[in-house]
């Protein structure tokens, strides 16, 4: 078996969540000792296995059909999660909707993170056996380093008693920032810092305003990789995450294997697999929010970073590898497989 794995314009949205489960899926296939290219002039393959929605993407999988290839769509995005984000989203939303069942249908199988935005694309209509398998999470790279931590620290010129609220994400009002911002200057005694940067044209002038005009104790990196964030998720005193939609959402993931304390918004996408009180915390507002970082951060509250990281275990590169596998084998020949199986994958 050889896959191709292909992903449009990487050099545009590389930094993204799909740029990371594109890396993910890389290592997954490695992992299981999966020949893959991601060469798309490379032919001589079994499955397309695609992660962009483009017209160079509906083009490859125009030329897969006619090589008689099989077809495995990735579904990363949904109307929902392009709402409230990049200038003019919420009214394009429906044509980007209509792109998406176009361009999903074409696909043997269609692979999605979660239950919940398997349920999304369910809704949209689309017939086709849609599983759903976490974008996964390398370990490896978040375990325990002194020195990464160091150099966390040192980036930002943190004393030994500075409390960190850390978040992570694409500057969209649809991540949360600007109730990671009103959280922020409802708890001036502690650090807040925010990772991730995209153009300021390409995103409404309140968020411009929020990141240019934050208050004091409220910083914007922009987006920094390796040790510094790596770090960061170490030795934050809380992942504060409150998005209002999304898939997955890999920045959680990466929360939880680094035994973070995790604090997201009550959404559909963490549904079931957190559970506040056991893995994180969740609330549904700002006045929740600020009240649940400080019993995390003051001791109140009970840590729940063991718990978590036993999640993220379970999404480990080589589990997603084996379930991936697992579609792959069932598109090849013609079947479907159950929630079951793929679970015991």
């Amino acid at each position: 078996m050889k896959v191709l794995l292909y992903f449009e314009s990487e050099s545009l949205i590389q930094t993204s969540g799909i740029g990371r489960a594109f890396e993910h899926q890389k290592a997954a296939l490695a992992s299981q000792g999966i020949e893959y290219t991601t060469d798309p002039w490379d032919e001589d393959y079994d499955i397309l296995h695609i992660n962009t929605c483009g017209i160079n993407s509906d083009a490859i999988i125009s030329h897969a059909r006619r090589l008689g290839k099989k077809v495995v769509y990735h579904a990363h995005s949904t109307e929902e999660d392009f709402r409230n984000s990049f200038v003019f989203s919420n009214l394009l939303s429906p044509l980007v909707k209509h792109s998406l069942v176009s361009l999903y249908s074409k696909g043997d199988a269609i692979i999605t993170p979660t239950p919940y935005s398997r349920g999304l694309i369910r809704n949209y209509g689309i017939e086709k056996p849609i599983y759903a398998i976490s974008n996964g999470i390398d370990l490896s790279l978040f375990a325990p380093d002194p020195e990464k931590v160091k150099a966390f620290r040192s980036y930002f010129r943190l004393n030994g008693t500075e409390k960190v609220v850390l978040g992570v994400g694409l500057p969209f009002e649809r991540k949360g920032i600007l109730d990671f911002v009103k959280v922020a200057e409802a708890l001036p005694e502690y650090r807040f810092i925010w990772f991730g940067e995209i153009a300021s044209l390409a995103v409404p002038q309140k968020i411009n305003d929020a990141i240019a005009y934050h208050p004091e104790n409220c910083s914007f990196p922009g987006y920094v990789k390796g040790p510094i964030i790596q770090g960061a998720f170490q030795d934050a005193s809380v992942f504060f995450f409150p998005s209002y939609e999304e898939t997955e959402g890999i920045v959680v993931l990466e929360a939880l294997a680094s035994r973070q304390q995790v604090i997201v918004r009550d959404i559909g996408a963490f549904d079931p697999w957190l559970v506040s009180g056991t893995n994180c915390y969740k609330e549904t507002d700002n006045e929740g929010f600020v009240s649940v970082i400080r019993g995390c951060i003051e001791h109140t509250l009970p840590h729940t970073g063991a718990a978590g990281y036993e999640v993220a275990g379970k999404r480990s590169i080589d589990t997603i590898g084996r379930q991936l596998k697992c579609v792959y084998e069932a598109v090849l020949d013609g079947r479907t497989v159950t929630d079951e199986e793929l679970s015991a994958c």
